[in-house]
């Protein structure tokens, strides 16, 4: 489970790292989102564009939040594999591309946010 999303999050649910995902897989739950954890590939994209600074690597949970981790997991394990998103929240996605396409865009995209931060 690379990333997981923690506190800050509940009741604000932003969606600014939906949008910057590669792979869709953030998803919408009753107070806050959630990472699917097989499907997220460690891009790191979602980090950087949260307001809230709520999504952390699953090594770098603050002490406090660590009951997260599992809250996260605990998510998913009730739904079907890969996120089971037709009883997920509906929103409009792009057509499905292979994993490498998808893991270079995320490439390009890190690389693109490093420039900007230099």
């Amino acid at each position: 489970m690379p990333y997981i999303i923690a506190e800050p999050c509940i009741n604000v649910k932003d969606k600014s790292c939906v949008e910057v995902c590669p792979v869709d897989c953030i998803y919408e739950g009753e107070t806050m989102l959630y990472i699917h954890p097989d499907e997220c590939i460690d891009c790191g994209a979602c980090e950087p564009v949260c307001p809230v600074k709520a999504i952390f690597p699953d090594n770098g949970v603050p002490e406090k939040w660590q009951t997260f981790i599992d809250k996260n997991r605990k998510h998913f394990e009730n739904r079907c594999p890969r996120g089971c998103r037709a009883t997920m929240s509906r929103r409009r996605r792009a057509p499905r591309t292979s994993r490498r396409r998808r893991v270079l865009r995320a490439s390009r995209r890190r690389r693109a946010l490093k420039r900007r931060a230099e």
